[in-house]
């Protein structure tokens, strides 16, 4: 999974993120704060600490990391990184995918389903005010049981 999440990140120019993703994503990948972490994480914790960023808040005063903040209208800076020549954006996070998503901003969702049943957490796209159909473009599977799903809107 890590090494998809790698390819992944190496598909786009840059991370899209909100506050409580990026703070999440630095503490546990930031070189060198990151600390001991297993051999096959190491690729995923490179790619994701040199990768660029753009920060979603308006709470942070300032931002490190690689990273930039976006401030004012989401959607007209979303679509102005987008007009950008290049590969692309990857977004990550809970509140920020649900807020592109109600743009229509998203041109490609990865959903991995883990074979564990939490019962709690947060819910992804919880509050959707419109239902949004998906076509499945790619499947991966995992030897722990996940899948990797990946989706387009239908137009």
């Amino acid at each position: 999974m890590h090494r998809n999440a790698t390819e992944n990140l190496d598909r786009a120019d840059a991370l899209l993120l909100g506050r409580v993703t990026y703070e999440m994503m630095e503490a546990a990948f930031r070189s060198p704060a990151r600390g001991a972490m297993p051999d096959w994480m190491e690729p995923f914790a490179r790619t994701i600490d040199a990768a660029r960023k753009y920060v979603v808040s308006s709470t942070l005063k300032r931002v490190e990391w690689n990273a930039e903040l976006l401030r004012g209208d989401l959607g007209q800076a979303v679509q102005q990184l987008k007009q950008e020549p290049g590969k692309g954006l990857f977004v990550g996070g809970v509140k920020l995918p649900l807020a592109l998503a109600e743009l229509g901003l998203i041109d490609e969702y990865e959903f991995v389903v883990h074979p564990r049943l939490a019962g709690h957490g947060p819910t992804l796209f919880a509050g959707l005010s419109k239902r949004l159909d998906l076509k499945l473009v790619g499947r991966q599977e995992f030897g722990s049981g996940a899948v990797a799903m990946r989706y387009e809107p239908r137009r």
